[in-house]
């Protein structure tokens, strides 16, 4: 991946201290599983940033590079990769996704 790219999803993950990489939009998701992670922010009353792997390709496949996860969604928590759809679903029926989101945000 071209520094360039790097630079652009540094800042995209800067840009926000909940951030989602996902296919499609929060309004108009595009896959099932970025649908999910929306679902699930939105229960919890979070804000949160989305980017549209699909109007870059580069970031699209970047991504993947930067996270060292072959999958889209991608969500990050104050810079923190946290994990894709599978990883947040099992952390919201835990109860460990709302802590954590809480106490991130919150400091």
């Amino acid at each position: 991946m071209d520094n360039l790219t790097k630079d652009k999803i540094q800042k995209l993950i800067d840009s926000n201290p909940l951030m989602v990489f996902m296919k499609g939009t929060k309004l108009m998701p595009q896959c099932g599983f970025s649908n999910n992670v929306v679902q699930i922010l939105n229960s919890l009353g979070v804000e949160f940033g989305t980017f549209d792997v699909l109007s870059d390709f580069a970031i699209r496949e970047g991504i993947k590079e930067y996270s060292d996860w072959p999958t889209i969604p991608q969500v990050y928590l104050k810079g923190e990769f946290l994990g894709g759809s599978d990883i947040l679903i099992e952390m919201y029926n835990s109860g460990s996704l709302k802590e954590k989101i809480e106490i991130e945000l919150a400091s």
